[in-house]
């Protein structure tokens, strides 16, 4: 006996879809950014794991851009300025450029995206408003502060770049291992130390202090060193509007 076909699903007894919204596709490719990393991130990829066609993501989604601005967007949220009483205007602002920084420090293909690709979601504009607003605490406003947060977020992004393996594409990029970097760092003390010193006198006399100090330390003294000329630019824009 012929055992009997099961009898065809109808498309009304299926589970109903959840229903496509921006949010989704974002969580979309944030699992695929986690589990096959940012080059796996296209349109197409995105449409079959929410069952849908690459058509329907550009209701919600522009471009390729707009997705990879959404997605360090969504990286953005738990990133949030100190209270007020956690300290002085500056010592603030320094951690919550360095709490940036670590996002993308956790995401290194994130972090190269972000050299080109412009945010603008929620979380990137209260984290624009959270460094103009300690700016303005500082004295810093106008044009001066507008054009110091695009300084001050460069900094740290370009750190993370640096810390990340060197990959042709961005696929699987991560940070470099601790003997990774350990290694490299060799090599460069190791070129330094055997210097020509008529050749490369000045690097010959720093040679030991070129590579001195650990990264909190490095990173602490160059946002000083932003903030100095930040305030210097200021203090200089001030007295011009002043006739002095």
């Amino acid at each position: 006996m012929t055992p009997e076909k099961p009898a065809p699903i109808s498309r009304r007894e299926r589970p109903a879809k959840p229903a496509l919204t921006r949010q989704g596709i974002i969580d979309a490719a944030l699992a695929i950014l986690r589990d096959e990393g940012l080059g796996k991130v296209t349109m197409r990829r995105i449409a079959a794991a929410l069952d849908t066609g690459p058509a329907s993501l550009y209701v919600y989604v522009r471009n390729t851009g707009d997705l990879h601005a959404q997605i360090l967007d969504s990286l953005l949220g738990p990133v949030k300025a100190p209270a007020p009483e956690a300290g002085p205007w500056r010592d603030r602002l320094k951690a919550l450029l360095v709490s940036y920084g670590d996002v993308l420090f956790r995401h290194p293909e994130i972090a190269r995206m972000a050299m080109s690709t412009q945010p603008s979601g929620p979380n990137y504009l209260a984290l624009a408003e959270a460094i103009l607003g300690l700016l303005d605490e500082g004295g810093v406003s106008g044009r001066e502060a507008a054009w110091a947060m695009d300084l001050l977020l460069l900094y740290p992004t370009a750190v993370a770049v640096e810390h990340s393996s060197p990959a042709v594409a961005v696929e699987h990029s991560s940070p470099k291992s601790a003997t990774q970097e350990s290694d490299e760092f060799s090599a460069l003390a190791a070129k330094i130390a055997t210097a020509d010193p008529a050749r490369y006198p000045h690097i010959a006399r720093l040679g030991d202090t070129l590579l001195s100090g650990d990264g909190p330390s490095r990173t602490d003294w160059a946002l000083d060193v932003i903030l100095d000329g930040v305030l210097a630019a200021a203090s200089r824009a001030s007295a011009e509007q002043r006739g002095w």
